[in-house]
């Protein structure tokens, strides 16, 4: 992540009145910036339809998405069934609608572990150094190799299939990148004379870290988390491919599962589903990369 990022943080333990009233419009500016982006409105747009369909899944698609007599089986998209039927009869505008609810809780309960976790890890470790930075390093390196399929495939061995299952094991493995991230930036930052200035008045670490640090660390978050969300959405689309998600909701993945057998015979079944992955993957993308740029030329 670029160290330009936090460029333009305070210098100052109070600062003066140009200077706050530059802060106070930091996020204005990044807004303005992002909203004037093409890439970065596309991508605002598709994650926006993402989340408003997932929030309102019921509203758009009232019907069960399992429901088995909705129409006749591989039914092309019609009327009817706007996107068809699948060979069960399912109709698979509703579970693809659906599906998107399911991939947005899955990423929203990541990132909330991931950011917890990782924002701990990576602030403690970069301001504390020494052994704390190595042990907490070393525990997230471990993290990093054990590969999640192999893990995944053990905790539904041991305790079945499940959405929390799922969301636990992806929390507890997505941590580590942001730690390095927000690590690099905290040693950059406890060098600053803000920094310096808090501590020659006595300030206490929990209070430079609480109200120097982390506040000044949340625009690197929110660009690596806006990353690494599309990664989650792949993972959990994989991992139900293969039969390893919640078999009690739907999902895009273990709907791609479905269409293996009839790629010839109902294109609809793969075609719908993977939109909906590539919808939701390319606008994080194009999202993160706008406010990344954002954020620089605000600074």
């Amino acid at each position: 992540m670029p160290g330009s990022i936090l460029e333009s943080a305070t210098t100052e333990v109070a600062p003066a009145p140009a200077e706050t009233a530059e802060l106070s419009q930091r996020a204005p500016g990044v807004l303005s910036r992002l909203v004037r982006s093409p890439g970065g409105i596309v991508g605002l747009a598709l994650v926006l339809v993402v989340v408003l369909t997932a929030l309102f899944a019921e509203l758009i698609a009232p019907g069960d998405p399992f429901d088995t007599s909705a129409g006749p089986a591989l039914s092309p998209p019609s009327r009817g069934h706007v996107m068809g039927t699948d060979n069960l009869g399912r109709d698979l505008f509703t579970g693809v609608v659906h599906g998107a609810r399911t991939s947005m809780i899955v990423v929203f309960w990541v990132v909330t572990i991931s950011v917890v976790i990782g924002l701990a890890a990576g602030t403690l470790s970069g301001f504390l150094g020494g052994v704390a930075d190595d042990v907490i390093m070393r525990i997230a390196e471990l993290f990093q190799v054990v590969p999640r399929f192999f893990l995944a495939l053990l905790m539904i061995s041991f305790f079945g299939p499940g959405l929390d299952r799922l969301t636990l094991l992806l929390g507890l493995t997505s941590w580590p990148f942001l730690a390095r991230v927000v690590r690099g930036e905290t040693i950059s930052l406890k060098s600053r004379d803000f920094v310096e200035g808090a501590r020659a008045i006595g300030a206490s670490r929990l209070h430079i870290v609480g109200r120097h640090i982390v506040p000044n660390l949340l625009p690197a978050v929110v660009v690596v988390v806006a990353l690494f969300a599309s990664r989650i959405i792949l993972i959990e689309a994989g991992l139900s491919f293969l039969g390893l998600g919640d078999p009690t909701r739907i999902s895009w993945g273990s709907l791609a599962n479905s269409a293996q057998q009839f790629l010839r015979l109902a294109w609809w079944m793969a075609v719908f589903p993977g939109l909906g992955i590539v919808v939701a993957v390319l606008g994080l993308n194009l999202l993160a990369d706008a406010l990344n740029d954002a954020m620089r030329r605000t600074h």
